[in-house]
């Protein structure tokens, strides 16, 4: 744990002397997504060099994130590819989404209140399940998922705001058995964060600044993460956690 953070604290230039809180004030702007990382991995460093720890980035910018935390933790790293069953004719509205391994979440309030049939719910899947295969085997390139039974997998985003998106991909990822979900990410709403303490094992939010606005106003640079930057950020983490690589592996 201490070797996970000093190198943290070195890759933030920060000085030994001085805290962490100093980045946590209200008016504190990432430089991007991979400080955001830094700094985040630095509150879980008691999960380093872990053989049943994984950590599951939602792409696209939960990825830069994810890859510094799965670096400085040295454990694996994946993708965890969440799509939107948006209603036929409405497509905006969620009735539910989809999740790598082939889970599936239902909005049932939706479903039931708008009498969607099951053939037209079993279509959308359809359709969103063959986009969300194309994407993992782009970002993987051939690279099979790491199995997560038994495991505690930290679920990594660059910010939650209503936490939607993750709320689904917590739900999807308990349907494939890990042992715990840790949620981590660099910034949250205040209330949003609160709420995840009783919808997963452990919540975990690098800051939570009020008034919260958006993730975005957290962030200097918050230009839209490419697929071939999450391709290369998982490629160049295709060693994390195994015997030998350590933190810099891939540096």
């Amino acid at each position: 744990m201490r070797s996970c953070l000093k190198k943290t604290l070195d890759e933030m230039h920060l000085e030994p002397q001085k805290k962490l809180s100093h980045f946590l004030r209200a008016d504190m702007l990432f430089q991007d997504r991979s400080e955001a990382g830094r700094l985040l991995a630095a509150k879980l460093c008691n999960f380093a060099n872990r053989p049943d720890v994984v950590v599951l980035a939602l792409p696209r910018g939960g990825v830069p994130v994810g890859f510094e935390v799965a670096k400085a933790l040295n454990v694996p790293l994946d993708v965890f590819v969440v799509r939107k069953l948006g209603v036929p004719g409405h497509e905006e509205l969620a009735m539910g989404a989809i999740a790598s391994g082939g889970a599936r979440v239902l909005n049932e309030d939706v479903v039931r209140g708008l009498g969607i049939p099951e053939y037209m719910i079993d279509a959308v899947a359809a359709k969103e399940e063959r986009e969300l295969q194309r994407r993992e085997r782009e970002y993987r390139n051939g690279r099979p998922p790491i199995d997560v039974r038994g495991r505690t997998v930290i679920l990594v985003d660059d910010g939650l705001a209503t936490g939607s998106s993750m709320r689904v991909a917590a739900a999807a990822l308990r349907q494939r058995n890990p042992a715990r979900i840790i949620v981590a990410v660099p910034v949250a709403s205040p209330d949003t964060c609160a709420e995840f303490e009783t919808e997963v094992d452990k919540i975990i939010c690098a800051a939570t600044p009020e008034p919260f606005v958006a993730v975005g106003r957290w962030y200097r640079n918050f230009s839209q993460t490419s697929d071939e930057e999450v391709r290369d950020l998982l490629r160049r983490a295709a060693d994390f956690g195994k015997p030998g690589t350590g933190e810099t592996s891939a540096a």
